[in-house]
């Protein structure tokens, strides 16, 4: 499956181009919590997008009727849908299907409504008189896909897929299939999170998930670093263009990169542990290369799910071991949360752009604040500075609550 297009919203900048320029520059975007007060908070580090609605083209009433996520992924949107070339005005719009990812919603607006209509929780019985006339479209998850469908004209399948951490490559993996299925002739897929808010951060902090790092906010993500001590959290999105190649072809389309593969499993083990021989991960990778028809040494770029938290990085360090064998030592590993932080359901649609784009310009984005490696994750993590490298095989893997755990496969056209 083709990816024809590709529109980013990241912390560090707000399109592709400036998306790209950070991660190659192995600069970070973390820093203090700017949306809210974190004072009161363990962990008061996130990476924040720098997002003005107005300047990335949004009316006054798409910002006052869309929640920050639906922002994202519309702008996001529209910079695929231009970058693919493709005359959606001539194409039937019920061969084009939407498909978005999100792990938590609207729980931006959500938050803000359940404070305004509580008086800040003054009232158990809540005053609807003060909601906004919008408040239904940030409780349904489904007015995401609706947002992308309407800015796109699409009237065909639409979806949300709400797997966690996971969502932004299991949105990507059903596009796919309803290409190769004969559902839409071309999908909208991606995913986006908003989640800098108050009960989200106050849900990491409650099982310690998130960093305690709040005096470097910049050095605060280092996964793989022996003195890591959690994830810092992120927002952002990243939304595709997707048609079968030939058809891409047909009409000179420029291509990123093909899905050539797409597995995921779960561990039925523990809401927030993990396994720590990483069978669950290893297999979901066994099987996307087997549909992809690859070895496992034909993997070039293996681009991590590298949370930064303890268990999660040495689970994934046992997780490529077990599936690519000696191979793993020779596979350059990096994880791009340690510079946009982790965006939960948006973050694996992230890192398919940064694995298109490492295909597209033969660079492998490096794993920022890596300095002190753990022992037990030693293989080749690219610490500190991107690498130039031919790269026709990339790797994307997730890990997510509730034991989900996801692998794609892209490959050079």
């Amino acid at each position: 499956m083709a990816i024809t297009g590709i529109g980013v919203v990241a912390p560090g900048g707000v399109g592709t181009k400036a998306f790209w320029a950070l991660l190659t520059s192995g600069r970070t975007a973390t820093r203090t919590i700017t949306a809210f007060d974190a004072g009161a908070f363990r962990s008061r580090v996130a990476a924040e997008c720098d997002f003005d609605p107005v300047a990335a083209g949004l009316t006054q009433q798409e910002i006052r009727r869309m929640d920050r996520a639906a922002q994202f992924a519309v702008v996001a949107a529209r910079e695929a849908l231009t970058d693919s070339g493709l005359d959606f005005d001539a194409r039937d719009p019920g061969r084009t299907a939407t498909v978005i990812g999100s792990a938590v919603g609207a729980t931006t607006s959500l938050e803000r409504e359940y404070a305004v209509v509580s008086d800040a929780g003054r009232h158990w019985h809540v005053d609807p008189r003060y909601a906004v006339p919008h408040l239904y479209d940030y409780l349904v998850p489904s007015s995401l896909a609706a947002e992308v469908a309407w800015a796109a004209g699409a009237e065909g399948p639409a979806a949300v897929v709400s797997t966690g951490c996971t969502s932004g490559l299991d949105a990507l993996g059903h596009a796919a299939d309803l290409i190769r299925e004969g559902s839409a002739d071309v999908v909208i897929g991606g995913a986006t999170d908003a989640p800098i808010s108050p009960i989200t951060v106050a849900c990491f902090d409650a099982i310690k998930a998130t960093t305690a790092r709040n005096d470097d906010p910049e050095h605060a993500s280092r996964p793989f670093d022996r003195s890591r001590d959690g994830f810092v959290l992120g927002e952002g999105s990243a939304v595709f263009v997707l048609e079968e190649l030939s058809a891409a072809r047909a009409r000179g389309a420029r291509v990123y990169a093909e899905i050539a593969g797409f597995a995921g499993r779960a561990n039925a083990f523990h809401m927030t542990g993990l396994r720590p021989d990483g069978v669950e991960m290893a297999e979901a990778i066994r099987v996307a290369l087997d549909e992809a028809r690859l070895d496992p040494t034909a993997v070039d770029y293996l681009n991590a799910h590298g949370s930064g938290t303890k268990q999660n990085d040495r689970h994934e360090t046992a997780a490529a071991k077990l599936s690519l064998g000696a191979h793993a030592y020779r596979t350059p590993v990096s994880s791009i949360k340690s510079m946009v932080g982790h965006s939960l359901g948006a973050i694996g649609s992230i890192e398919i752009a940064a694995s298109a784009l490492a295909i597209e310009h033969g660079v492998i984005p490096p794993t920022a604040n890596l300095h002190e490696p753990d022992p037990e994750c030693d293989l080749d993590y690219v610490p500190l500075h991107a690498r130039e490298q031919r790269t026709d095989t990339v790797l994307s893997v997730g890990s997510g609550f509730g034991g989900f755990q996801s692998a794609m496969v892209l490959v050079r056209p």
